[in-house]
């Protein structure tokens, strides 16, 4: 499933097995977040999802950022399933 441009936001949501687990993935995209001085919203619903959101709030648009973090966050995934 691809990012979807949803209110001058990208937003896309994964599913993982346990609520541990994404409380995990959370604490693994803040690193990446920190390092790239970009943060995302994101929240744990249903147990076993998580949302994420991404804009540049002092742009109030998407930008370059956004898109990067975007694949940042796809490539933790691609290379956490592989595990």
């Amino acid at each position: 499933m691809d990012w979807i441009k949803n209110d001058h936001k990208l937003e896309k949501t994964f599913k993982v097995k346990t609520f541990s687990e994404a409380a995990g993935i959370i604490n693994d995209i803040a690193k990446i977040a920190d390092e790239a001085d970009h943060h995302p919203d994101v929240r744990i619903y249903g147990y076993n999802k998580l949302a994420f959101s991404l804009i540049t709030h002092t742009e109030g648009k998407i930008t370059e950022k956004d898109e990067a973090l975007a694949k940042a966050i796809d490539l933790y995934f691609l290379q956490y399933k592989s595990t």
